[in-house]
């Protein structure tokens, strides 16, 4: 949505969505949804906003979709919501369950600012690198910390950890830094492991 006006959707309880604001809306019924979907523009062009086109769409989602798709043999429909991208899946036991992982934009978002961290603080101690590298390997893993996502936090870290030996190789005046000696450095200033931050439970009532 854009506009710089708020826009009030549950008027009796005081609900206001702000300026690009992101909701997601379920139903159990598509013709419902496809009603409330034609009648959002013009809901929303009484207080000067718009429905992003790209972002907005209806997705079919649910054990029904997840059905659908396996006989069909396709993949089921996915949505992006809060840095996570979630799809239907079945768990362990066979049954109906959503899984979660990070964004793949957030994800290469998250691997850009880093190296431009460490491109520019090359040069400190190495025990402040780690100290502050640790820091904000501990703040992804607070957000994306989820249950199913364990293999996008392994693949930030170990993005993470070759970033750094690279950047502190740029610092040796040309001369590479092995990963033997890289592991040395490493054990003496290690990087926080990926750890899973959320239970299912708060995992549900949180996404």
């Amino acid at each position: 949505m854009s506009g710089d006006a708020h826009v009030r959707i549950c008027e009796r309880l005081g609900v206001q969505l702000p300026r690009a604001t992101r909701p997601v809306i379920c139903f159990q019924y598509r013709e419902d949804a496809e009603k409330v979907l034609q009648v959002l523009p013009k809901r929303f062009a009484r207080y000067g906003l718009t429905l992003h086109p790209e972002k907005t769409r209806l997705v079919e989602f649910g054990r029904t979709a997840l059905a659908r798709a396996i006989r069909a043999g396709t993949k089921p429909d996915t949505f992006d919501f809060l840095g996570l991208t979630h799809k239907c899946a079945l768990s362990r036991r066979g049954k109906f369950t959503v899984h979660v992982k990070t964004m793949k934009k957030r994800l290469r978002r998250s691997f850009k600012a880093v190296a431009e961290w460490c491109r520019t603080h090359r040069h400190d101690a190495v025990d402040k690198q780690q100290a502050i590298l640790n820091a904000k390997l501990r703040g992804h893993y607070q957000y994306y910390g989820r249950p199913t996502n364990y293999r996008s936090l392994w693949q930030f870290y170990r993005g993470v950890r070759q970033t750094w030996k690279k950047w502190l190789e740029r610092r040796s005046r040309g001369q590479p830094l092995s990963w033997e000696r890289y592991a040395q450095i490493l054990r003496r200033h290690p990087l926080r492991r990926p750890r899973i931050a959320h239970t299912w439970t708060s995992a549900v009532s949180q996404t």
